[in-house]
Order: C-alpha cells, then sequence, then structure tokens
C-alpha cells in the first residue's frame, strides 16, 4: 500500500508518495494554483546513479598530493564513517592550531533545503563558528551587487529583499510597468523557501485590471505571451544608457516631479547637470533602441501611474551597480516613489513569492551561532581569496585582508555552478590543503573535494519549510530511508563536535525532533505577539501545514508611503535621511569603476567593442531545475540536445556562421570553452547567444584546468570580475563569445556518473 506524505521544495510543495521503500511520485500541493512542473523531477532526482553511497577520500590526498594539485582527476577510496570522523577531526584541529581559525574557508553557499533546520549552511557555519570561528562570505550571488549599493542610495534592502508593493497595489493603481529584464514566467515555480505558486495569477491579475506591461530586454521570451508585454529589444549591458536618456528627456520636457526632488531627494541638481549630452540620440547609438522609443517610454512612465523594475540579473554584469541606481533615478524624477502601487522594486521576474500580499509575521528559522572570526569576503571573490594570501581586497569603503585559506568546507551549495571563470577557478581551488563537501549527489564540487561526506536529501529527514514571503508553514515528513549510507548534516556536525568535545553546545541535547518542536514553538510564541494563533506542533504536524492569514480586508502595500507622506517624521535610513541620487559616502571611496551618482561606464566586455563574429553570451536560470539541482531528472534531460545543454541563437547568427538547429556547437573564448546544442529561436536581439546555467561542470579531461566541457556549462566562459571595487559582485553578464560547428565525434557525457573508486581504508 502507498504511503503519502507531505513535503516541500524550492520548487513547489508537494505530497511524496512512497511504495515499497522508494519514493515513487511527487503529486503537487493542491492548494498551489498553479504547481509547478519541476515537482515531477524529484523522485528521480533522488534516486540518481549520481548519488553518493558512502563516505569517501580522493587518493591523491591520502598519498601527500594536497596543496598546489589540480582536483578532479583522482579516483576515490571508500571510508568508514568511524574512519572519516576521526580522520577530519584531526585535520580541523591541525588547522586550526597550526594555521589559525581562519584558515578555515565555511563556503556553503546554496540552495540546498526548503527545510528551515537541515539547512546544511547553518548547520555547517554553526558548527564552525562554535569551534573557533571561519572566514566567511557575504551577500548573495544573485543579488550582490543590489546588497552593497542599494543602502547607501535607500537606506537599506526593502526594495530587494524586504516586504515590497504588493501585486494588487500595483494592479489597482499602476497602469504602467517598465520591466528592466522582463518579467520571466520560469523564474516564478522556485523561490527561496517553498510558496504556492502566485506569481504568474498576480501577473494576469495585473494586466487584467488595466497595466500595460513594457519588457526592455534582448529577448521577448522574458515575459509570457498572456500578460502582453510591449517587446522593446536592447543591447545587453546597456541599459543605465537607456535609463539616462528617458531622464534627460523627462527634464528636457519639465515633466519632473519637482516638488519630490526638492523634499524628498538628495544630489538631483549635480547629477541632472551630469547628464548634459545624455539624449536619446546619445542612447540609441548605444542601446539600440530607436531614440523616438526612448522619448515615448519616458513620456508614458511620465504620463500615467507607473512602476518600474528590474530583474537581479541586471546587476550581474560590469558596473552593475548603475543601472538600478538609474532605476532608482527615474523614479526620482516621476516623483512616483511612495505613491499606491508605483515606485521602484527589484526582482519581480526574478523569483516567485515577491510582491504577494502578506501579513507581517516571522518565519521559522535556525538560531545562528556567532563568527569570532572578523574575516570575511564578498560572495562571488573566493578565487581572488584563494589566489591572494596576505593581500587586501577593496569592498564597500573597506580594504579587506585576506587571510591564507588552509581547508574549504562546503555543505548545500555548488561553486561549480555559480561561480564564473570556472578554469581559474581551479587552480585557485587547487591551492588549499583540504576540501571537505558534504553532497547527495556527486556534482562536480564532490568531484573535485578530498573529503566527501554523503547528506541525506530533503525525502530522508523531517524538516519544516518556512520562508516570509510564503502563505504556508510547510511539515516535511521523512519520505524514505536513508540511501546509502547517507547521514544527516546535523548529525554528521555533531559527531566532528563531539570528537572537538562541544557536542552538547552544538546539539544543545535536542535530537532531530526535539529541535523540529523547539523552532515550531518559538515560531508559535513570535506569530501571537502580531495577533497571530498558530496551532500546536502536534496538530500542524498531522495536518501537514499552517495557512497564514493574508492581510486584514487584502489591504494593499506600498513601500516607502510612510517616507513619501513625511519625510522628517519618516526618514530613510541614509546619512541625509532622503534618497541619495548622488551619495557622498560613495563620492569618497574615489572608485572609477562607481562615481557618486549614477553613471554611464563602457562594459568591459559588450557589443559595442565585439569584434564581428563575437556573440554576447546571457546565462540564464533555467525553466527545467533550480539552478544545477534537478540537472540528473528526466525534465532536464529531455530539454537537452544530444545531452548537451542549449544555446539559443536567432536565425540570423545561425545562418551567418554555417550553425544548423539541433546539432552540437563549440562554444569558446579565451577563458574556456564547452559543448552545447543549437536552438533557434524567433524574437531574440542578433548578437545575442542565451544559454540556461546548471549544467554539471564536466571536462573532457578531468583535473586539467582549460579543459573543454561537454557537457555545457556556461561557466567556463564568464569572467571572474567584480561588478566594481565597490558593489564587487558577480559580473557574469558581460561576457563574448563565439560559436562554431563541432565536427568531431562526440564525447560522452559523464557528470551524472559516479567517479573512479578504487580499493577501501
Amino acid at each position: 500500500m502507498d504511503q503519502i506524505v507531505p513535503h516541500a521544495s524550492h520548487w513547489g510543495f508537494f505530497d511524496a508518495v512512497v511504495r515499497d521503500g522508494r519514493f515513487v511520485e511527487a503529486r503537487p500541493f493542491a492548494r498551489d494554483p498553479m504547481p509547478p512542473r519541476l515537482v515531477a523531477a524529484t523522485p528521480a532526482t533522488v534516486h540518481s546513479e549520481a548519488r553518493i553511497d558512502r563516505p569517501y577520500v580522493r587518493k591523491g590526498w591520502l598519498e601527500g598530493r594536497r596543496a598546489g594539485h589540480a582536483r578532479g582527476g583522482d579516483p576515490f577510496v571508500p571510508v568508514s564513517w568511524d574512519r572519516i570522523t576521526r580522520l577530519l577531526a584531526e585535520e580541523v584541529a591541525q588547522t586550526r592550531a597550526e594555521h589559525g581559525d581562519n584558515a578555515l574557508f565555511g563556503g556553503s553557499y546554496g540552495w540546498a533545503s526548503a527545510g528551515r533546520f537541515h539547512h546544511a549552511k547553518t548547520q555547517l557555519q554553526r558548527y564552525l563558528a562554535l569551534g573557533g570561528g571561519y572566514t566567511t562570505s557575504v551577500n548573495a550571488y544573485s543579488y550582490a551587487t543590489a546588497q552593497a549599493l542599494l543602502p547607501h542610495v535607500l537606506g537599506d534592502v526593502e526594495v530587494l529583499l524586504g516586504r515590497m508593493t504588493d501585486w494588487s497595489a500595483i494592479a489597482r493603481h499602476a497602469r504602467f510597468m517598465l520591466c528592466l529584464g522582463g518579467l520571466a514566467e520560469k523564474n516564478g515555480q522556485v523561490t527561496s523557501g517553498a510558496a504556492a505558486q502566485t506569481y504568474v495569477p498576480n501577473m494576469r491579475a495585473a494586466a487584467e485590471a488595466g497595466v500595460r506591461f513594457v519588457n526592455v530586454s534582448p529577448f521577448r521570451g522574458d515575459t509570457m505571451e498572456a500578460i502582453g508585454a510591449e517587446w522593446v529589444p536592447i543591447r545587453p549591458g546597456t541599459d543605465t544608457a537607456l535609463l539616462l536618456a528617458m531622464i534627460r528627456h523627462i527634464l528636457d520636457r519639465g515633466l519632473e516631479d519637482r516638488e519630490f526632488l526638492a523634499t524628498h531627494v538628495t544630489g538631483w541638481d549635480r547629477f541632472a547637470a551630469s547628464l548634459d549630452g545624455r539624449t536619446p540620440k546619445w542612447a540609441e547609438g548605444i542601446t539600440g533602441v530607436p531614440a523616438a522609443t526612448i522619448r515615448r517610454l519616458a513620456e508614458e512612465c511620465a504620463g500615467q501611474p507607473t512602476m518600474l523594475t528590474a530583474a537581479w540579473s541586471l546587476q550581474r554584469a560590469d558596473h552593475g551597480e548603475q543601472p538600478y541606481w538609474a532605476l532608482v533615478a527615474l523614479a526620482c524624477a516621476l516623483g512616483s516613489i511612495g505613491k499606491p502601487g508605483q515606485g521602484v522594486g527589484f526582482g519581480y521576474g526574478s523569483s516567485g513569492g515577491i510582491g504577494n500580499p502578506r501579513r507581517e509575521l516571522p518565519s521559522v528559522s535556525m538560531p545562528a551561532a556567532p563568527n569570532p572570526v572578523r574575516d570575511f569576503i564578498p560572495v562571488g571573490r573566493i578565487t581572488e581569496l584563494l589566489e591572494n594570501p596576505g593581500g587586501t581586497m577593496a569592498y564597500n569603503g573597506l580594504n579587506l585582508a585576506l587571510p591564507e585559506i588552509r581547508m574549504v568546507w562546503w555543505a548545500g551549495g555548488n561553486p561549480f555552478h555559480h561561480h564564473q571563470d570556472l578554469n581559474r577557478f581551479l587552480r585557485a581551488w587547487a591551492r588549499s590543503e583540504t576540501i571537505v563537501v558534504q553532497e547527495p549527489w556527486w556534482t562536480a564540487v564532490a568531484r573535485h573535494a578530498d573529503i566527501v561526506l554523503p547528506a541525506t536529501t530533503t525525502l530522508e529527514r523531517n524538516d519544516i519549510a518556512s520562508t516570509s514571503r510564503d502563505r504556508f508553514v510547510r511539515a516535511m515528513h521523512r519520505a524514505i530511508a536513508p540511501q546509502g549510507q547517507a547521514r544527516n548534516d546535523h548529525d554528521i556536525l555533531a559527531d566532528l563536535a563531539d570528537a572537538a568535545g562541544f557536542r552538547d553546545r552544538f546539539t544543545e541535547q535536542r535530537d532531530e525532533g526535539a529541535w523540529l518542536r523547539f523552532l515550531y514553538g518559538r515560531w508559535v510564541t513570535a506569530c501571537a505577539k502580531f495577533g497571530f494563533e498558530a496551532p500546536d506542533f502536534e496538530r500542524f504536524w498531522a495536518e501537514g501545514h499552517v495557512e497564514l492569514p493574508l492581510p486584514a480586508h487584502r489591504e494593499e502595500y506600498t513601500q516607502f508611503a510612510a517616507f513619501r507622506a513625511d519625510p522628517e517624521a519618516s526618514p530613510l535610513d541614509t546619512p541625509s535621511g532622503k534618497v541619495e541620487v548622488f551619495s557622498e559616502a560613495i563620492a569618497a571611496m574615489n572608485l572609477p569603476d562607481c562615481p557618486g551618482m549614477p553613471s554611464w561606464i563602457p562594459p568591459r566586455e559588450s557589443l559595442l567593442s565585439a569584434a564581428p563574429d563575437e556573440l554576447h553570451l546571457l546565462s540564464f536560470q533555467p525553466a527545467t531545475r533550480l539552478h544545477s539541482q534537478l540537472d540528473p531528472g528526466p525534465i532536464a534531460a529531455a530539454d537537452k540536445i544530444e545531452g548537451r545543454e542549449p544555446i539559443l541563437l536567432c536565425a540570423e547568427d545561425a545562418r551567418t556562421r554555417g550553425l544548423a538547429d539541433g546539432r552540437v556547437v563549440r562554444v569558446w573564448n579565451e577563458r574556456g570553452a564547452c559543448l552545447a546544442g543549437l536552438r533557434i529561436v524567433e524574437d531574440l536581439t542578433p548578437g545575442v547567444a542565451l544559454m540556461a546555467t546548471g549544467a554539471w561542470f564536466d571536462p573532457l579531461e578531468p583535473g586539467v584546468p582549460g579543459s573543454l566541457c561537454v557537457h555545457g556549462n556556461p561557466n567556463v566562459l564568464t569572467a571572474d570580475v567584480g561588478t566594481s571595487r565597490m558593489g564587487q559582485g558577480p559580473s557574469a553578464q558581460s561576457c563574448l563569445v563565439r560559436v562554431e560547428p563541432w565536427l568531431e565525434a562526440l564525447p560522452p557525457v559523464r557528470a551524472h556518473v559516479p567517479p573512479p573508486i578504487e580499493g577501501m581504508i
């Protein structure tokens, strides 16, 4: 008889169907209005051949080939849990004793689990902190540049991560929504927690209410047909020029909100003076958008209630601070900030849950342990950290010291997915003495580790899914037994803490069940302070979820409404208390790559400087998986071409290169090369190539930097350069490549097959 239990993932809630001890089906949550298709890939991924069945150690590491030796080409040796625990505990103790606590880098960036207790990064960093500390990273690859910039301009990151102007307010009050980078339908399938999918219904409701959408993007497909968006094609990386020209035109026509600029904005006059010559005609030569269109967009924004947004991807490019800052400046010119359903917000098209109406309620969360070590880097700069021990790095007005990293520890993430210039990364990765990875699958980061610890998937443990953007808190019941010798991250680390003498401080003398009751109880108590009486744990666990109340009477929320009403009584948390279109703090950093106000700075790599045969590659989040998760599953496999990740080109670019639809091509630049399957699409700006991230890195010659990735990971091509010395975010979207036919025999894809295994210790 089938067993059916409630569960959750970043790609949606589902009920897990278990038959004879095997997870056989994921049935979407009955309350989800638009169940995402990705849940169907979960069973095959959980039972994939790529699962790690037991602990392993890299053979070369055992034989002394450590720092200075490239990873990825050695076989692995099976090890018992007792042996690996003792070996690793000794290695950690020796590293701390000989090199200091900051010689350990606790990477662990990723979306490993929707569950709040078994969250790999939290668990690992708790263990490392209680053991003495570790060097860490700050911010997120998705929006690191914005996290550094926006506090200077708007006082916080609420327009990025907080309670944003909700869709019901936009639908009722706005009549125009300018979307830089579009509102991609596929991105609504995922969120950092796990939410019922209201992303698409919200957009449709706004369109039906009369909001007109404009998609400013190289690709028409960055908005769904159902909302009838106008498509304005633009060259990648040139949005700042477009925005500056729109503001210039608004000023020339006298359409700016002078009262708002005088009372709510600082630095406007200085910024306006910098716009001399930044006309629509000037911007046409840079952006490819006709001057008449730029003038029309400016006038349409100024002539009706307008909401402005930009996708997260815009700030993942050279000088990624500038388009976000310029969009805020445009909102200031319109005087729309704080008006009902108007203003500016970032990421409406980048993740599900953004703009959902919600009450201010806490989420279930695991308490972190304070890190005694103060050393950190911006999240996208790990290669520079490993390359330059003892050096320094400029970041947001600071001069960061870079410690010498002897041990790297990763859990719940995959830097070979989200990091850029993987060949440079591989060379830097080799500098460490020891690399430890906790992973359920033989991903590239596991294949390039020294010590590999098999972790359970969410289906093999109990947990609670919760995030501040969700309408539901979901029980995640264990559905199947741990596969092979996989163990929960918490249990792995508890044994290591025991070896170091602080098990009780790490576990607080709680097992999994006690932790879940404790975390849920804290949440119930916190909710009561907001007037919501949540059910007790037993009822929650039995029913499988708690539905959170929507705002009373579906009240609409608009960011910065109090600031707009009275900027003296409700100032922003900036030095002036106002929107800082000119920032004295940033100007004082004296950085030519990030001046004190929104500015057009030509990208390092773009179509403006490309050779005739070069294309601008944009790497996007896939519709067939979440980042690199679910890549071994059937949905991702069905989308590939002869087993390779697709690359999208327009017919003109394919024809001029002699490329045929459905054939494998080689994509390359001076940083690296990969294979891809060509898919010709309509409505793509000529000169632009599109390629999803997340195909597992699969070099033809494992362990050899510069080897061809036969599977199609675009990060062998992207540049590992910070957006600026202020934000230091990743700049993957500034990337030129060449594409040519692949005429040789196709090498096999081995990404989802375990690496060579030898012996036993």
